[in-house]
């Protein structure tokens, strides 16, 4: 009877997100964040005096220990306010390393908002609790980290805040992560959990300085913000390499799809904000959080502003031949971070109310005068908002999808007279109300796994 129960429950919420949301929401998620919410959360952050990974674990009022106390009670605050809709708690592993010469207990907080109908599939946003100055073994100096990266664990906040007032077939994951300025081992902590636990990521958002509007190339703007991405997948094995060079794929990545999934959702709904996508799997030279995870081949990208000051990141704080150096709050546009913040909310929403990517597409058409795409259709349990697919092409020297037709709810269709030989092809999932997953390109080089 109990069983009997919890089935109809289910099925009550799903018809509920279903009855109740289309894509016009998306407008309404993209500029509710508040610029206000995620101030007082940066200057809380900043607070703490310095979030270092080696710094104070036991104070109440500073290092790294205080901070992720606070986060976590903040996640579960914002749990209260939704009825207990998150699951809140921590991951961490013990490490050493270069800049860890001592073992040093590296924890991760983690919320989760479960999905009603594929609860083991996951959007996650991610920001970087740790800051630092100058000498990276420094634990103990200020080390305000208002941009870098108060900035981007703000943002995770507020878009729980926005998003548990919302109900989504698939699971959204919020997480602050820690260890990241001594060698990215809070997201490689994180990703081995996930493996282990069976999630099924199907992206990662990795939010790393998104509060910035002032370059040191003098540049002040606004209106445009970054997306890096990996443009084959790091596990990607010989065969598959060799089945890439003949076919394509080169930037066709899962991460990369989502980089141009970012994209679209940015002209779509977030008002006067223009994405670059990078395609480079980070700056030149240089790492973040997201690469943990592409490195056990977990799709996911940075976000971050376009301009970046370097005297603000990483340095002591200081004043040198009239030059201020220091990550402190007045280097930070708060409504900037919250235009940011729309936008990884935007994307988390829309990928949740999505069905799962396609699963296992295949390509042929080789010297045919038609292309013929083929995939696995989806669990209807886990996809009940499933309506069909869509199946898009674009010039192969083209950075986005230029052509698309829905084509029902089919496993396979053939393209008349598209001639496979020039364009690059991929298959999306849409929901009934409107929602799409990222485009899934054939083969290994594209695939999102299950």
């Amino acid at each position: 009877m109990k069983a009997l129960f919890l089935f109809f429950a289910l099925l009550f919420c799903s018809q509920v997100v279903s009855a109740q949301y289309n894509t016009d929401e998306l407008h309404k998620i993209g500029t509710a964040p508040s610029a206000e919410r995620i101030e007082s959360d940066i200057r809380t952050l900043v607070g703490f005096g310095t979030r270092h990974t080696l710094s104070d674990t036991v104070s109440n009022t500073r290092g790294i220990g205080a901070a992720r106390r606070w986060i976590k009670a903040e996640f579960e605050r914002i749990s209260e306010d939704c009825g207990g809709c998150l699951e809140v708690f921590y991951v961490s592993d013990y490490v050493t390393g270069s800049r860890i010469p001592d073992s040093v207990n590296v924890v991760n907080v983690v919320a989760i908002q479960r999905g009603n109908s594929d609860p083991n599939r996951f959007v996650m946003m991610s920001g970087d609790i740790d800051s630092r100055v100058s000498d990276a073994m420094d634990g103990t100096s200020d080390s305000p980290g208002a941009n870098d990266n108060a900035s981007g664990m703000a943002g995770v906040l507020e878009s729980a805040r926005v998003l548990t007032k919302y109900q989504f077939y698939g699971s959204i994951m919020y997480v602050g992560l820690s260890g990241e300025e001594q060698g990215l081992y809070g997201g490689a902590i994180l990703a081995d959990h996930a493996l282990k636990q069976g999630w099924r990521i199907k992206a990662v958002l990795n939010n790393d300085m998104i509060g910035n509007i002032k370059g040191i190339n003098g540049v002040i703007d606004n209106t445009t913000a970054r997306v890096f991405s990996e443009g084959t997948r790091d596990v990607e094995t010989d065969r598959e390499a060799r089945m890439r060079r003949f076919t394509g794929g080169e930037v066709d990545s899962p991460s990369r799809n989502i980089a141009r999934y970012v994209d679209t959702m940015a002209d779509r709904y977030i008002p006067n904000l223009d994405v670059m996508m990078i395609y480079r799997l980070d700056r030149f030279g240089r790492g973040g959080h997201h690469r943990p995870f592409n490195a056990v081949g977990i799709p996911g990208v940075r976000i971050m502003e376009t301009n970046e000051n370097y005297v603000m990141q990483h340095q002591d704080l200081r004043v040198e031949n009239g030059i201020k150096y220091g990550d402190t709050i007045d280097g930070v546009d708060f409504d900037y971070a919250a235009k940011l913040t729309g936008l990884n909310a935007v994307v988390m929403a829309g990928m949740a109310w999505a069905p799962n990517p396609p699963v296992d597409v295949e390509i042929r058409g080789a010297v045919q005068p038609s292309t013929s795409l083929k995939w696995k259709g989806l669990d209807p349990e886990q996809n009940p908002q499933l309506a069909g697919y869509k199946i898009y092409w674009r010039l192969t020297d083209s950075n986005q999808w230029e052509f698309r037709r829905f084509v029902g709810d089919v496993t396979e269709y053939t393209l008349e007279n598209i001639v496979i030989d020039n364009y690059y092809f991929g298959v999306a999932s849409v929901s009934k109300e409107g929602f799409e997953s990222p485009v899934v390109f054939p083969g290994p080089a594209g695939s999102f796994g299950n």
